[in-house]
């Protein structure tokens, strides 16, 4: 639909004049005539109807018309348009008078920013750096190595079910004490206090801050989200936080001196607050100040010096970039966040008080030491002794040949790996049922109590990431999904109605329509929280929707059927249900459902076609799903062969054996998935297509996506992360840091010279939207930088130096200049600067170094 702009009187301008505008004027008619002839030259054409529809009546679609928005940008004659124009404009007629639209008041000038520099660190601080890096990597693994050895061999000289069990819980004990202390004992020695500032990567002070960030995320507390435990061990990082606060996000804040939350407030998961970004070769740190009674939806991203009032709200799929702060009591939503009505808060609140929380941290901790430490500790010796193949090379003085350490290694490695698979099932389909008897829906429940332990325990047990990697993108994950309590409806089988990455509160409480298709990265989000309270209810996706990648779907989004949901769109809580439309961005506004290149693959969605294309790719998904499943035994078949093997060598060698056993079965694993990569693909790159989800191309490319790569996540902020990407097809650039970016169709990225890209940034190659399959190359020119958390689509150019905002989405085929900042969902041209504190600005290369190292001292 075109949006007409109202009649408002223009000073100095007559009533003829306006009258001309309107219709026409002469302005608006040159710019129409230039736009039509650069959206001619783009869809090869000889001319286009200034009254015809992009989309349905010129067949268009969004990659077409980012390239035309780019092509236009390029001209000085012309005003630059968005994606988000030309879907609010949707002909050429009604796009000149759009962009031309002459304002009721003057505009100010917006300062011309300069191009902002980027450090390029010298190759030898790089080298170093690294080396450094794998030094201290290889002595954590080697003193966890000896600690393992000495405590393995003292529980094994107990005599007695009764001494093991005490000498498990003082070994367990203490180990996990001192895993918990030995990061806050590093933080306070390596930086003190974390202080606003910024120091260049690969330096020293930034390996300081590394060896801090990877200790954090290395601690067993991160299995303490949820719970008070948690929000106690932050304090102790030096975060200032008020009573009350509930903390679910698994992002664990780094500059936690940086930090500070009042009491009441409510963080969601999968929410971004480190306390600082990677920005254009620098490590930036900036506070971070929520308030009182502040609520912080899923999905969102608090860029460093933000700031939220008391009783303020920033909704889901949300963020604030660096500079913003939403005043006391005002809600905000959208990326960058704007002003909106919505109460995000939906729970009441209930009886929750200090005891309660202090009963629970107490049971939790009870519970650990007491149970799980000691049945971890003594349940593995007790299995190592009684296997004998692991008990037999545990004596110094067995020699045993190489074919009994494989037959032994493939018996044990069999049963292991099959045992969970099948156990794990078992239990997935039966255990949340009896447990979704305890926590009923649609009532208020107090937090860390009884229930709230159920609840969580469900969450953690059916998010197992392995299953969905295994059935999903094949017609098998509906049987699954049903199994662990997913209502489905009638489903229309697709072969591909979800992807490998699906998460959920409670999976007994959602529902989705017939004929509805999810990409990867769906979160379900059916269990609301208040500081006090929490209530799990039914969260209900229309029929045939299609929903893309990386979506927050909550109680009562107002979608229902014949949907199309954009990658990264904020679901909406308010106005009118939405049906038959497409919604795009962050707030979400309309687009059209499909466009006419999506519909030429309908003939194979119906009738006689339909059944034989699936039929033929359930047996191709077959196929992979038993090639998965077998190539991860092999994997664990390797690692259990490498056991084996340090075992044996462990009477002989001693400790330094099983010091040595963290760095090779990292190095090992990573090798044999690189290699598995590229067997795959035949050591070719893949190349670009557009194909319906029935064509075998597609089934190929969907059997390489269930290639592993969370492994990789020990890499981040190395200079061996950009070794691994080069070693999987990745066209990466030297010095490039990576602090945690996704990269899917690895092939077809080019990553560019000293590029920066954030934890949680994604460079995704490809989109499927209902039937149809599109892929094509992105390219990050030297120097670009990827903010946190933000999303880079496929068909993507982003030129030396450019900047995208955090939360950012860059949608397919976008040009992005050099040296230009981009922002916003979807993402378009931000030339402001950024709000910086007072004694934030860059420093002079000379002085960097020894600036740096006081910063974090």
């Amino acid at each position: 639909m075109v949006e007409q702009s109202s009649d408002v009187h223009i000073e100095g301008m007559d009533d003829e004049s306006l009258v001309a505008r309107r219709v026409g004027g002469p302005a608006v008619s040159e710019t129409q005539s230039r736009l039509a002839d650069v959206l001619a030259d783009v869809m090869g054409v000889e001319s286009v109807p200034a009254d015809a529809h992009f989309f349905e009546g010129l067949g268009a679609n969004s990659l077409v018309m980012a390239q035309f928005c780019a092509r236009v940008r390029k001209r000085e004659d012309l005003p630059s348009p968005s994606m988000k124009d030309i879907y609010r404009y949707p002909t050429i007629h009604a796009l000149a008078e759009g962009l031309t639209e002459i304002p009721s008041a003057p505009a100010p000038t917006a300062a011309v920013m300069p191009p902002e520099p980027v450090r390029r660190a010298s190759g030898l601080s790089h080298t170093l750096c690294g080396t450094a890096q794998l030094l201290i990597f290889l002595g954590y693994s080697l003193v966890a190595g000896f600690a393992t050895a000495g405590g393995y061999e003292w529980v094994a000289t107990s005599s007695g079910a009764w001494d093991v069990y005490l000498r498990s819980l003082v070994f367990g004990g203490v180990g996990f004490v001192a895993l918990c202390a030995f990061p806050v004992v590093a933080k306070w020695v390596l930086v003190g206090r974390w202080k606003a500032g910024e120091f260049p990567v690969w330096g020293l002070a930034y390996l300081r801050f590394w060896v801090v960030k990877a200790l954090l995320h290395a601690n067993p507390m991160i299995l303490f989200i949820g719970n008070p435990l948690y929000v106690f061990y932050l304090r102790a990082l030096g975060a200032r936080i008020g009573k009350g606060v509930t903390i679910l996000s698994h992002s664990v804040p780094v500059c936690t001196d940086l930090l500070t939350i009042g009491s009441g407030t409510v963080i969601r998961k999968d929410s971004f607050f480190l306390g600082y970004r990677a920005h254009a070769g620098y490590i930036q740190t900036g506070r971070i100040s929520i308030g009182r009674d502040v609520y912080i939806g899923e999905k969102t991203v608090l860029d460093i010096d933000t700031s939220m009032g008391d009783g303020a709200q920033l909704g889901h799929s949300s963020s604030l970039h660096r500079g913003q702060s939403v005043p006391a009591g005002e809600h905000r939503h959208g990326s960058p966040a704007q002003t909106t009505d919505v109460d995000y808060l939906r729970v009441a609140p209930a009886r929750c008080g200090t005891g309660r929380r202090a009963w629970f941290a107490l049971a939790s901790l009870l519970q650990l030491f007491l149970l799980y430490l000691p049945l971890g500790v003594g349940g593995l010796y007790i299995l190592f002794d009684a296997v004998p193949a692991v008990r037999r090379r545990l004596d110094p003085r067995t020699a045993l040949p190489l074919g009994e350490l494989v037959t032994d290694a493939v018996v044990l490695s069999l049963v292991l790996f099959v045992g969970f698979v099948v156990l794990g099932l078992g239990l997935l389909c039966t255990l949340p049922r009896l447990l979704h008897l305890v926590v009923p829906p649609d009532r208020v429940f107090p937090l860390y109590g009884f229930r709230y332990a159920v609840h969580r325990a469900t969450a953690r047990m059916t998010n197992i990431r392995f299953f969905a990697w295994l059935f999903g993108d094949s017609s098998y994950v509906v049987h699954y999904l049903r199994g662990i309590g997913y209502d489905l409806s009638h489903v229309e089988q697709t072969g591909s109605n979800f992807g490998t990455e699906l998460q959920h509160e409670n999976p007994l409480l959602v529902t989705v329509g017939s004929g509805t298709m999810v990409a990867d990265g769906l979160s379900v989000v059916n269990a609301d929280y208040s500081a006090t309270s929490f209530r799990v209810s039914r969260a209900t996706i229309g029929a045939r929707n299609f929903l893309g990648n990386n979506i927050a779907y909550p109680i009562g989004g107002r979608t229902g059927e014949n949907c199309l949901l954009a990658t990264k769109v904020m679901v909406p809580l308010d106005g009118e249900v939405r049906e038959g439309v497409g919604l795009l961005g962050s707030p979400p506004f309309e687009i059209p459902r499909s466009v006419e290149r999506d519909s030429r693959f309908d003939k194979f969605r119906s009738g006689d076609a339909l059944r034989r294309s699936l039929a033929a790719k359930n047996r191709y998904n077959l196929r992979s799903m038993a090639l998965m499943l077998f190539v991860r035994w092999l994997h664990v078949l390797g690692l259990t062969l490498l056991g084996l093997a340090t075992m044996e060598l462990y009477g002989v060698l001693g400790h330094v054996v099983l010091a040595t056993y963290m760095a090779l079965t990292l190095a090992v694993t990573t090798l044999y998935y690189v290699l598995l990569e590229r067997c795959l693909t035949r050591f070719r790159r893949l190349r670009p297509m557009l194909c319906s989800i029935y064509d075998p191309a597609f089934w190929a490319q969907e059997r390489l996506w269930k290639v592993p790569d969370r492994h990789l996540n020990i890499y981040n902020g190395t200079p061996f992360k950009a070794l691994v990407w080069r070693l999987t097809g990745v066209r990466v650039g030297r010095r490039v840091f990576d602090d945690g970016c996704y990269m899917t169709d690895r092939t077809l990225a080019v990553i560019g010279d000293d590029c920066t890209l954030n934890a949680g940034s994604k460079v995704q190659c490809h989109s499927q939207e209902d039937g149809t399959f599109k892929s094509d190359i992105s390219t990050l020119g030297a120097g670009c930088t990827l903010g946190v958390g933000s999303h880079v689509h496929y068909g993507v150019t982003m030129g030396d130096g450019a900047r995208l905002a955090p939360d950012s989405f860059l949608m397919k085929g976008e040009e992005v200049p050099a040296h230009a900042r981009w922002g916003g969902n979807p993402a378009v041209e931000m030339p402001e600067a950024a709000v910086l504190p007072a004694g934030s600005g860059r420093r002079t290369p000379p002085s960097v170094d020894s600036a740096a190292a006081a910063s974090v001292n």
